[in-house]
């Protein structure tokens, strides 16, 4: 059982910074790709930011420029750099390791004046 912990959301205003982090209990990262996803009430939890095992990385359209997702495998961390931030930003914001059932508990985002 891998158990999967975020930290580092919270209330930030427009144009601020925040940096998720996402540490995992064993050693997976380097057998799997990781992502980022958020969900808001009411709607389907979305890919934010995906980084796969072979290093690339992908982001959804919406955040391209502003987040950046980079994985330490000797920390068994995964973080995501979000930058520029946006009312639109805010949700919960959830690790996920690929192909598993592995999700972390979410953390909140909020972006608000």
């Amino acid at each position: 059982q891998v158990q999967l912990v975020e930290s580092g959301g919270g209330l930030v205003q427009p144009g601020g910074s925040l940096r998720l982090s996402c540490a995992a209990s064993q050693s997976i990262f380097n057998f799997h790709g990781m992502g980022w996803y958020r969900q808001t009430p009411g709607k389907e939890r979305e890919l934010v930011a995906e980084s796969s095992r072979d290093g690339t990385s992908n982001y959804a359209d919406s955040v391209k420029g502003r987040f950046t997702i980079s994985r330490d495998i000797a920390k068994n961390t995964v973080a995501l750099q979000m930058n520029t931030l946006k009312p639109e930003d805010t949700a919960i914001y959830y690790c996920h390791v690929a192909r598993t059932i592995y999700w972390g508990q979410g953390t909140q985002v909020t972006v608000s004046s």
